[in-house]
Order: C-alpha cells, then sequence, then structure tokens
C-alpha cells in the first residue's frame, strides 16, 4: 500500500511541496487508479489522527504517517477518502493535498515558509485599489476595508492603501506588527495553522486576509468573496 500511495500523489506533489497551486495542477494530470481500499477510517495514536485505509496507515509521498493535529481535521480527510467511488481523484482531495504539503514540506522549512508569507505584506492584495470604475472601487473599499482596520485593530498593524498599481511602501512598525501574527513555533498546531495560512496567503493574494481567516475574523466564504471581488 506504501508504494500504491507513493504513486498516487507523486504526480499531484510539486518538486516545491509548497506551492498549493502546482499541487493543484498536477492533480489533473494522468490517469486516475481504481479504488484498492474498502473503508477509510481515524485511528487516535500519540501525536496524532492518522487516517487509515482498512486499517493500515496512509503514507505520504515523503513516506510519513498522513495524520492530523485533531480528529475534526482527521474526519474531513477521511471522509474525502470515503467519497471516491470507482476511481480515486486527488483533484476532490484538497485536504488530502493541504496535509501531504503540510507534513513534508512545512514541517521541515517553516521559517521559510513564512518567509514567503512575509513577503505579501508588504504589497498585499487589500493595499491596491482601483482607482476607476467607482463601483469597483466601492466593492473594494468595503470588501477590504474591513480587513486593514482589523489588522490595525488587532495586530496592531496600521497599513495604508494606495489608488493604482505602483508601489507603496508601508511602515516597518506596520510590517513588524503583521509577521508577529504568523506562527512560528514547531508545535504541530502551529504548523498546520502556517501551512494553512500560506496556502490561504497564494490562492488569495493576501497576507492579511489569511491571517484574519486564523484569527476568526472572516471565515472561508467572505475570504474567498474579499479575494475575488
Amino acid at each position: 500500500m506504501m508504494e500504491i500511495m507513493r504513486e498516487l500523489f507523486d504526480e499531484i506533489t510539486a518538486a516545491n511541496p509548497l506551492d498549493p497551486l502546482e499541487s493543484a495542477r498536477r492533480s489533473t494530470r494522468g490517469p486516475l487508479r481504481a479504488r484498492f481500499f474498502k473503508d477509510a477510517h481515524v485511528e487516535e495514536r500519540e501525536g496524532g489522527f492518522r487516517i487509515t485505509l482498512d486499517s493500515r496507515p496512509v503514507r505520504t509521498p515523503a513516506r510519513r504517517i498522513l495524520q492530523a493535529p485533531t480528529r475534526a481535521l482527521a474526519e474531513h480527510i477521511v471522509s474525502e477518502w470515503n467519497a471516491q467511488a470507482d476511481v480515486i481523484d486527488p483533484a476532490r482531495m484538497p485536504l488530502t493535498r493541504l496535509a501531504n504539503a503540510i507534513i513534508d514540506g512545512v514541517a521541515d522549512a517553516a521559517a521559510e515558509v513564512a518567509a514567503e508569507v512575509e513577503k505579501y505584506l508588504a504589497c498585499d492584495l487589500v493595499l491596491y485599489r482601483a482607482e476607476a470604475p467607482q463601483g469597483l472601487a466601492l466593492r473594494q473599499c468595503a470588501a477590504w476595508d474591513p480587513v486593514v482596520d482589523w489588522a490595525d485593530v488587532t495586530l496592531g498593524a496600521r497599513f495604508n492603501w494606495a489608488s493604482g498599481m505602483a508601489f507603496h511602501a508601508q511602515s516597518e512598525p506596520a510590517l513588524h506588527a503583521a509577521r508577529a501574527a504568523i506562527p512560528r513555533s514547531d508545535t504541530a498546531n502551529d504548523i498546520w495553522r502556517l501551512g494553512a495560512i500560506h496556502s490561504i496567503t497564494t490562492l488569495t493574494g493576501s497576507a492579511l486576509i489569511a491571517l484574519a481567516v486564523a484569527q476568526g475574523a472572516l471565515d472561508a466564504a467572505q475570504a474567498w468573496a474579499a479575494a475575488h471581488v
């Protein structure tokens, strides 16, 4: 089963496992494999909640145990596996793909992943607004001002937005305060939170939106809507 899992997920894991977009692109390539297991379950073990197929642990492309830090998350991953019908379609298993990226990539490169998130803060999506048409400018203000205000009040990071696409430098105190909100410890929960923040950041173009989701100021639907206004 280990080799089957490696073959299955090798095609959807980028050379750099930190890039969820490339992983998503790879997930659509190649023929789909037939379902080779009867049932997926969660097995609680020291250090986490393992995903098992017919009582055998699933392994990531790097041959690590596929497990989540909470039962709720593990159950969601299991539901992806059990939802597969005649074939296994990785494109319909986003949490499994994200878990692989976090376990195989983020866990060994947390500092580098945090640095990638930091890069977005200086030129964050929500800080660059359209000058016209007026309707778009107003919609951006309605969706993005609450994010900027949240960063100011909650993080102590006062960012200033500008019209147009010319680079607008932010103050170092604002950048420093926002950087402090990025998870950096090596605990399992922080590694998973960092991986999720990185994924949201790269998908939306906004580290501030990702941090707002991580701290409960936005839910997933609100974040997606704000990123695509």
